[in-house]
């Protein structure tokens, strides 16, 4: 518009001087500008929000979520009852739900103590796991602490609940060895002192070689002061906050579906597929992007409205909130239609035609919402006056 209002000027002065109107050069010349697009948002409330009923939330529930698992696993000793190995079935796969939504802020605490290794190392050493199992006996959880990750953890928990997934995801209790329910019970234990060290560390200390270290959630709501040497400024924790949404959105589509997937029907690799045993694999996915939206939203599906990273979006663009907020619900569809009309599990669904198509709508969409996030959301720090 100010382009356009000094062209008019300047042929209005000449048609004036034309017409021998004045010829005073006392007036300054117009210089047209750029128009500022850097937009202002409070980032303050967003941060502390996040922080505490979204991150530390769902940490505080997965420590409660361990804590359940291992109780349920100690009624297996000497249970005879199908109903206790259901329940501790359930208790694994109610542990893995906040888990799985923790993923869209694996920064901090969960990478630098190595807590993600210690509970989710992929894929699981089953032959190491059975030489355990054959040489060992009395397992106690500190023996196993210092065993490689890939023979502990969620997965290794998940095999000797479920069984190896290839025909089912039930396994009879009577199949269950003294020997297993002795090493399931130690793994829950070591798996409840990780899940708590990873919440102690967001909400008390997250550095335990320091006794006056902060607690992680401390350092991320207030970037900038004396002695925060990870966050120096809000703008810091936003992009930290917007990449963990981008890089389990990539993980996703380009990692724990696309590797199994393979390029064609005949390269799938059942093997690759997470959570095979318990065919939890779609629920993992789908989890891992509803952990998207609940930082983006700025809080658990169901909880009241507060300000999350949609509010950031907002403040610079309207439409790109909105487009953001119905690519990430639309990713969590296309997964949750993986499974189809008779509930295919995915290590199944990548062996099938028919479950192929659907499994490529649900990378194609994955595929959009990380162009946006990367192309459109990830600018903007650029033009926020922080």
């Amino acid at each position: 518009m100010t382009l356009r209002k000094t062209a008019i000027a300047i042929a209005l002065m000449s048609t004036l001087a034309a017409c021998g109107g004045s010829g005073s050069d006392d007036s300054t010349p117009t210089t047209p500008t750029t128009p500022d697009n850097r937009f202002s948002y409070a980032a303050t409330e967003m941060i502390i929000n996040l922080t505490d009923d979204v991150i530390v939330a769902g940490y505080a529930d997965l420590a409660a979520k361990a804590e359940a698992l291992l109780l349920a696993t100690q009624k297996l000793t000497n249970s005879t009852a199908q109903a206790d190995l259901d329940a501790a079935q359930a208790a694994w796969k109610a542990a893995r739900l906040p888990w799985e939504q923790g993923e869209s802020h694996i920064f901090g605490p969960v990478d630098s103590l190595s807590i993600d290794p210690h509970l989710d190392s992929w894929p699981l050493n089953t032959t190491d796991l059975q030489t355990q199992l054959n040489t060992n006996s009395g397992f106690d959880a500190e023996t196993i602490k210092g065993w490689n990750d890939d023979v502990q953890g969620f997965h290794t928990i998940e095999f000797l609940l479920f069984g190896d997934g290839v025909n089912g995801n039930t396994k009879p209790i009577s199949q269950l060895t003294a020997k297993e329910r002795e090493y399931l019970i130690a793994l829950a234990e070591v798996f409840r002192d990780y899940t708590k060290q990873l919440d102690d560390a967001w909400q008390i200390n997250h550095n335990p070689q320091d006794t006056a270290a902060k607690s992680y959630a401390e350092l991320l709501k207030h970037p900038g002061v004396a002695g925060n040497t990870i966050y120096s400024s809000q703008l810091a924790v936003v992009e930290e906050l917007i990449n963990g949404m981008i890089a389990i959105v990539d993980e996703v589509g380009n990692g724990k579906i696309a590797d199994p997937f393979g390029d064609s029907l005949a390269t799938a690799d059942t093997s690759k597929v997470e959570s095979q045993y318990s065919w939890n694999s779609l629920d993992d996915f789908a989890n891992n992007i509803i952990g998207v939206r609940n930082v983006y939203q700025g809080e658990f599906t169901g909880n009241s409205d507060r300000q999350g990273i949609i509010n950031f979006v907002a403040a610079a663009d309207a439409n790109l909130a909105t487009r953001v907020s119905s690519e990430i619900d639309d990713a969590i569809i296309k997964i949750r239609a993986i499974a189809g009309s008779n509930q295919q599990p995915f290590r199944q669904a990548i062996k099938d035609d028919a479950g192929r198509a659907r499994i490529q709508v649900a990378v194609d969409a994955l595929t959009k919402l990380k162009t946006t996030l990367e192309s459109d959301v990830i600018p903007l720090l650029s033009r926020w006056k922080s």
